[in-house]
């Protein structure tokens, strides 16, 4: 089964020049997205101007992975922690639900473009951390690069949760497979360019549910970038079929 989540179909949030969509949000996908994709309880996509800074937020307690597609951000928390990241670098954060955070636009000259995915996690009360890693061009060239995992495989950061996130930067005509074992899922996001899976194309902000297949397996028609979460058994009121 596939589940479609076309790009128009995000929240988008605009205040001033800062865009923010949001693939999950409980009061536009009552049901079947309405808290997320099983353990992946947020894919957010964000353009920041320069200097420009998102709102200042409480953060509920997750695991965060932050991707810099382009430009850099710099971070800050109530605790005083602070630091920068560089596009094509990734950041885990686990935080608390009394810390207070922001993110600001580091260049005063270009945009930044971030992506963020946020995991509800195994366990309550996990300590504050964060681990920050690049993985270059090379290594998610036509592969499905794990960026986080539980168990650190291939040099990735580490999360406390039951799901692996990968990232891929794909040629046209280049074919990805990913094997998924009973009882696991997996959300596909296409960050730009163009893919199909079976003969649905998938274009830029476009994400995709696969449940209770064996396997993802697409095929690439334009050069594209993609991110793919999967995860552990979702619950049993997640729909069927395929929205349109």
């Amino acid at each position: 089964m596939i589940t479609l989540l076309r790009n128009d179909q995000r929240r988008h949030v605009r205040r001033g020049k800062r865009d923010v969509w949001h693939s999950f949000f409980a009061e536009d996908h009552p049901g079947q997205l309405a808290s997320g994709f099983g353990s992946l309880i947020a894919f957010d996509e964000m353009q920041l101007p320069p200097g420009v800074s998102t709102e200042l937020r409480r953060c509920n307690e997750a695991e965060t992975v932050t991707y810099v597609y382009k430009g850099a951000l710099s971070q800050e928390d109530s605790l005083g922690n602070s630091g920068v990241i560089h596009a094509g670098e990734f950041q885990c954060m686990s935080t608390g639900p009394r810390i207070l955070h922001k993110g600001t636009n580091a260049s005063r000259f270009h945009w930044a473009h971030v992506f963020r995915i946020s995991l509800r996690p195994s366990e309550v009360g996990l300590d504050r951390a964060h681990e920050q890693k690049r993985f270059t061009v090379a290594q998610r060239h036509n592969v499905l690069c794990v960026v986080a995992s539980p168990d650190e495989r291939k040099g990735s950061l580490r999360v406390h949760q039951d799901a692996l996130i990968c990232s891929s930067i794909v040629d046209p005509g280049y074919h990805l497979f990913h094997e998924l074992l009973p009882g696991r899922s997996a959300w596909l996001h296409v960050l730009c360019g163009e893919a199909a899976i079976d003969d649905v194309v998938l274009t830029q902000g476009d994400g995709a549910g696969v449940v209770d297949e064996p396997s993802v397996s697409l095929t690439v028609q334009e050069s594209a970038e993609l991110m793919m979460v999967e995860v552990g058994s979702l619950p049993g009121s997640f729909g069927s079929g395929v929205v349109p």
